[in-house]
């Protein structure tokens, strides 16, 4: 059984991922917080999906690339995590990325959160932003 799920809900196809590469980057990215993946499913949805989940489930009214439900137990880094594709798109306009390095960016933000690193608190989001750039910069060096 794989400990990482890839799904969707509400969009008709999966993004262009190289799932066995991530799984092996998401690991490493784990072990580099001292954590181990366990169960860990993504849901790629739209737009109108997680707003949806926000408002049920966190009671926020806004629009969001990823909510991440947290599971995780001791050093074993758990949960679900719903990326909408919509406003993945519109950020990575926003942002000057390009759709696939912004999809990456969050996929690993969610796992970051997992391991303990959090982006809300006063200076936390650049301490969230340069875990996400040395995630990234991991996963060139796995490619080559």
């Amino acid at each position: 059984m794989n400990k990482i799920e890839w799904l969707t809900d509400g969009v008709t196809l999966m993004p262009d991922i190289d799932a066995p590469l991530l799984e092996k980057w998401i690991a490493a990215v784990a072990k580099t917080h001292n954590r181990i993946v366990g169960p860990l499913t993504y849901i790629f949805c739209d737009d109108p999906k997680i707003i949806e989940v926000n408002r049920r489930f966190l009671n926020h009214d806004y629009f969001t690339d990823i909510i991440t439900f947290d599971y995780s137990r001791g050093r074993m880094v758990s949960g679900d995590m719903f990326i909408s594709l919509d406003t993945v798109l519109s950020n990575s306009e926003l942002v000057g990325a390009t759709y696939q390095r912004e999809l990456l960016r969050v996929i690993i933000h969610g796992v970051l959160h997992l391991c303990g690193i959090n982006d809300k608190g006063p200076g936390e989001r650049e301490i969230m932003e340069n875990f996400e750039n040395q995630a990234l910069v991991l996963l060139d060096e796995i490619k080559s």
